[in-house]
C-alpha cells in the first residue's frame, strides 16, 4: 500500500481535477480522511457535493476489508415495509470479529427520500443504507455516506443550456458537475462499469466524447439510463458489454 502522505497527493491531485479548486476546509477534511482510513478518490471511495465530503459504499466496504471484518447480515424488516407503497426497511449486522454481538444498522427507503434517478429500486438502496449505517458504526465513522442522501443534492439544476467542460471557477456550479454527479451515483447504485457507460453516453448523444453533447441531450442520457437500470439491469448491462468490443484497427 502507499504511504498516506502519497495517498493524500494522489486524492489532493484528483479531486483539484475532478472539481476544481477546493476550500481550505475541504482540503483538510480530506487529509484526515486519507490519514485515517486511506480512502482513495480513483476507486471512488469518496464524493464532493455541495463542499463536503460524503463516503460512498465502495470506500465503507474498503474500510471494513482493511480492518478484517468479519461478515456482514441484512434482512428486510418485513413487518414495516410496504410494498404497495414502495417503501422497504432494511436491518443490516456488522460483525467484526468472531466473536462480535454486532453493530447494527436500519436503513429505509421510499419515492420520497430517493432520487428520481432510482425509482424502482428502493428496495436495493434501503438495504445499502442500512450497511453503511452498521459499517459506519461499527467503525466510528462520523459523516455520512453519499448513498443515505436523499433526492436534496441532486433536485436543483443550474441554468444552463450547454454541456461544457468546467473550470475553475464554474466547476462547482454548472450543469456538467450536476449532471455527471447523478451519473455517478447511478453507476454505484447498479454497479455499473464506468467506462462502457461512458462509451454508451457518447454513442447515445452521437458525440465522440460526451462533453461535446449539448446538456439537454445528456440529460435525455441520464434520464434513458436510470430507466432502463430501473426496469431491467440484467438488460442494460448486456447492451453496456456491447460497448466492450476491442476497437478495430485501421491501417
Amino acid at each position: 500500500m502507499k504511504p498516506r502522505c502519497d495517498i493524500f497527493l494522489s486524492n489532493s491531485k484528483l479531486a483539484k481535477a475532478t472539481w476544481g479548486g477546493l476550500s481550505r476546509s475541504a482540503m483538510r477534511t480530506l487529509r484526515t480522511l486519507t490519514e485515517e482510513y486511506s480512502l482513495l478518490i480513483s476507486r471512488g471511495d469518496l464524493q464532493l457535493l455541495d463542499g463536503r465530503w460524503y463516503v460512498t459504499h465502495t470506500g465503507l466496504l474498503r474500510i471494513a476489508r482493511s480492518k478484517n471484518c468479519c461478515g456482514i447480515r441484512s434482512a428486510l424488516v418485513g413487518r414495516l415495509s410496504d410494498p404497495s407503497a414502495n417503501r422497504w426497511i432494511f436491518r443490516a449486522i456488522v460483525y467484526k470479529s468472531p466473536r462480535s454481538r454486532g453493530f447494527v444498522g436500519y436503513g429505509d427507503a421510499d419515492p420520497s427520500n430517493t432520487s428520481a434517478l432510482v425509482r424502482g429500486a428502493e428496495m436495493r438502496v434501503a438495504e445499502t443504507r442500512a450497511v453503511n449505517r452498521a459499517l459506519r458504526k461499527a467503525y466510528g465513522i462520523g459523516f455520512c455516506s453519499v448513498e443515505e442522501l436523499g433526492p436534496h443534492p441532486f433536485s436543483e439544476e443550474p441554468p444552463n443550456d450547454t454541456y461544457v467542460a468546467p473550470t475553475n471557477r464554474n466547476r462547482s456550479t454548472n450543469g456538467r458537475l450536476r449532471l455527471r454527479d447523478k451519473l455517478c451515483l447511478l453507476i454505484r447504485t447498479y454497479e455499473l462499469d464506468p467506462t462502457l457507460v461512458k462509451r454508451y453516453a457518447a454513442d447515445f448523444c452521437g458525440t465522440e466524447t460526451l462533453r461535446e453533447a449539448s446538456r439537454d441531450v445528456v440529460e435525455e442520457f441520464v434520464s434513458t439510463i436510470a430507466r432502463e437500470a430501473a426496469n431491467d439491469r440484467a438488460a442494460l448491462v448486456c447492451k453496456l458489454n456491447s460497448y466492450n468490443q476491442p476497437e478495430e484497427v485501421r491501417p
